[in-house]
């Protein structure tokens, strides 16, 4: 298996693609993992591990595997991910590179609608591997470039986690991973076209083809990308993402989520996430509300357009929000 070197940029993409900033060394995320026979080899025995395990200084990830006790302690779900697929990396009697769920997880990339149950492995030699408890391996061919050194361990690339995460789970959860990735620049859309070619033969890609038509590299969150797929999936009209709405002369008086011009409505997204983005040296999370509803009427005024905002709960439940909307879009009754 060849690994290669994540690209600072690529020549010929309309958006390119950036470099992912590494882990600091000292994350606890990259925590050295020891296996059993090393420790033996040193002069433990296994009696000595079980006891060290029982008062918490060390911990096992997994059978025949071994962290610091107290680093696993102060990891939470994600990182100990992590850590186990550390374990299972040093463990592998073939090549392997990191993928799928796993993947993303090098890269910071969301995992909502993702299970962390089992770790994801991709063999370098296109074979079945044997059934393991808490492991997945697939056998997807790797190609020139599928596979880059990330934090110290091979991963596949953002482009080729992209495509696989979407043969695993639904449009929604896919496309939250998908413009994430676009967004932040680690593939772009047309990298992401060139590459699904090659992989029409893969099992479950129906979901790959509706996630690269719905993509958009200017969503910005998960919050966003949810709220995209509800109106999509409820055939509501779909909006402009990161709209600039301007004065007569010219001025952006503010950007918003989404807009319908035609319909003069824009729609905005409150999550935590967006309200910690805006928030400055010195600057109360108050301090960011009154500011963004001062941005709002000062829109809803210059254009008497109309706005809708959707909190993490609205998304909860899909049609009373989506009732919502429809008035919003269409306030006299009419049929979208």
């Amino acid at each position: 298996m060849q690994i290669g070197r994540e690209p600072d940029s690529q020549a010929g993409q309309t958006r390119p693609m950036m470099k992912p900033t590494a882990w600091k060394p000292d994350d606890p995320r990259r925590t050295p993992v020891t296996l059993r026979c090393q420790y033996l080899e040193q002069g433990y025995s296994d009696r000595s591990l079980a006891i060290m395990v029982r008062d918490g200084t060390l911990a096992r990830p997994r059978r025949g595997a071994y962290v610091a006790g107290d680093v696993w302690r102060d990891v939470d779900e994600v990182g100990r991910h992590s850590i186990r697929a550390r374990a299972v990396l040093a463990q592998a009697r073939t090549e392997v590179a990191l993928s799928h769920v796993s993947g993303l997880l090098e890269y910071d990339a969301p995992i909502w609608g993702l299970g962390l149950d089992d770790v994801h492995l991709t063999r370098a030699d296109g074979r079945i591997g044997r059934p393991e408890a808490g492991v997945r391996q697939h056998r997807g061919a790797l190609e020139e470039g599928d596979v880059v050194e990330r934090n110290g361990v091979p991963v596949t690339s953002p482009t080729r986690l992209a495509l696989e995460v979407t043969t695993m789970t639904d449009v929604e959860a896919g496309l939250c991973v998908v413009n994430d990735l676009l967004h932040r620049g680690l593939t772009t859309e047309s990298a992401l076209a060139e590459r699904y070619q090659r992989m029409s033969q893969w099992p479950n890609s129906l979901t790959t083809d509706m996630v690269l038509r719905l993509a958009d590299p200017l969503i910005e969150s998960i919050g966003e990308t949810r709220a995209f797929h509800l109106l999509f999936r409820h055939s509501l009209p779909m909006p402009v993402p990161q709209y600039e709405v301007k004065e007569a002369n010219g001025r952006v008086l503010g950007r918003v989520d989404f807009a319908w011009p035609e319909l003069g409505v824009f729609l905005e997204f409150d999550g935590r996430v967006k309200y910690e983005k805006l928030l400055k040296p010195g600057q109360r999370p108050s301090d960011v509300v009154i500011a963004e509803k001062r941005r709002e009427d000062r829109i809803r005024r210059a254009t008497g357009w109309r706005c809708v905002r959707i909190t993490w709960s609205d998304l909860e439940h899909p049609a009373r929000t989506i009732e919502m909307i429809r008035q919003a879009l269409f306030p006299a009754g009419a049929a979208a």
